[in-house]
């Protein structure tokens, strides 16, 4: 377990930076996927991408219905139709909007063991796949609110902020 790791919240920039491919899928890569799921659980979160705990790697998890989806390297294939619905994020603490997302997408990744799938995904876990690529493209939740939205929401997280500094002091 990697002490080190602990969730990022807005307006932390490595939430931003550009991540990498994975390329080694040996114990290292295992570890990371246990403490991502690990810090997912604890923040009660239904998936959790590398970059929200400050490692710059294309992987993210998603656990739905008692299935733990690991996505090495995901990539979009196809997807079809619409929903617009409510998400949430764990660096977006209290903050919530209204997002529309395919309906059914087509994923291809690699999974914990290295091996190459193809899954598809319909309904909230399309929701939540495609959220959590979002992440490793560095796009976040409040990209896709609308402009006085987006306002409103970094507004509000940079006063939690400031508030968390000053009790600090």
């Amino acid at each position: 377990m990697m002490d080190s790791l602990y969730l990022r919240v807005y307006p932390d920039p490595v939430l931003r930076k550009e991540t990498k491919p994975v390329t080694d899928f040996g114990d290292g890569f295992k570890d990371l996927v246990a403490d991502l799921v690990r810090l997912m659980d604890q923040h009660d979160g239904v998936g959790l991408a590398a970059p929200q705990v400050g490692v710059s790697l294309r992987l993210a998890v998603v656990f739905y219905q008692g299935e733990l989806h690991v996505l090495a390297n995901p990539v979009l294939v196809s997807s079809e139709g619409e929903q617009d619905g409510e998400e949430g994020c764990l660096s977006f603490p209290g903050i919530f909007g209204n997002v529309k997302r395919p309906m059914k997408a087509t994923v291809r990744h690699f999974d914990i063991n290295g091996e190459e799938k193809e899954t598809v995904v319909e309904d909230f876990l399309a929701r939540a796949f495609l959220h959590e690529m979002d992440h490793l493209e560095g796009r976040l939740l409040i990209d896709r609110f609308s402009p006085l939205k987006r306002s409103m929401a970094k507004k509000k997280l940079l006063r939690a902020v400031a508030e968390r500094e000053e009790e600090r002091v």
